[in-house]
């Protein structure tokens, strides 16, 4: 039951990696719903209140148990632990821990002191994501890996801009279109598979598509209108896989 909760979690909090998954192979999707399971609780913890430290409490809970699963002890009980317990090793959720420290970012409105700080955010949750999942899924190379899953990352942050500065964030260090645009164009030049057969890039299969789109109409990011058609996006998804 743990495994079809997390399936049940990853379809309502993130359901474009839910199709993603369901376009793996049967085997991968019970390493992938798992650890995508465990993102969409980690990302929904700092919007789920407006104390930072109720918000903070609950990424250190989720700290606590990946340093469970580190350790090989006794994991607590939790519809996605007891399943995340059985696909991570203590390399993983030691990777894992560093994408719950970077979400402490979402807590606050505090903008990206620099481009670096951007990087690395990306680097920490969509990267270190994609590269953990890659990794449990066969994946070696960590240096592709990462820098495809920022990539793919910058499609997805460009798409949530305008609900983020709604709920009071300074989600961008530059939000001029020529700016918005540039951002766009780098992140193009990353989506680029490095391998062809691995389930875990399945997540990236809009990325491109969108990431032309804002590079020739950045002023999408700020209307909040980023997206492609239903029919386009399965097409997509089709290729993709």
């Amino acid at each position: 039951m743990s495994f079809e909760a997390c399936a049940g979690i990853v379809e309502r909090g993130d359901p474009d990696r839910f199709l993603a998954v369901m376009a793996a192979p049967v085997a991968a999707r019970r390493v992938l719903f798992p650890i995508y399971a465990f993102n969409a609780e980690v990302a929904r913890a700092p919007w789920v209140t407006e104390e930072p430290m109720i918000a903070e409490m609950r990424l250190q809970w989720w700290r606590e148990a990946l340093e469970e699963i580190a350790s090989g002890g006794t994991v607590r009980r939790h519809e996605i632990t007891m399943t995340l317990a059985d696909v991570l090793d203590a390399k993983g959720a030691r990777g894992l821990d560093r994408l719950v420290a970077a979400r402490r970012w979402d807590v606050y409105k505090d903008g990206f002191e620099d481009e670096e700080h951007f990087k690395e955010y990306l680097d920490a949750t969509a990267g270190e994501l994609m590269w953990q999942a890659a990794r449990a899924l066969g994946a070696v190379n960590r240096e592709d890996v990462i820098r495809f899953g920022r990539a793919a990352g910058v499609a997805r942050y460009l798409s949530a801009v305008s609900a983020l500065e709604v709920k009071g964030r300074v989600p961008l260090l530059d939000g001029r279109e020529s700016a918005i645009a540039k951002l766009a164009r780098e992140a193009l030049k990353d989506i680029v598979r490095p391998i062809s057969n691995n389930p875990a890039f399945l997540e990236a299969w809009q990325a491109k598509p969108l990431l032309l789109q804002i590079a020739k109409e950045p002023w999408r990011v700020a209307q909040g209108t980023v997206g492609i058609s239903a029919f386009r996006a399965k097409w997509r998804l089709l290729c993709w896989s």
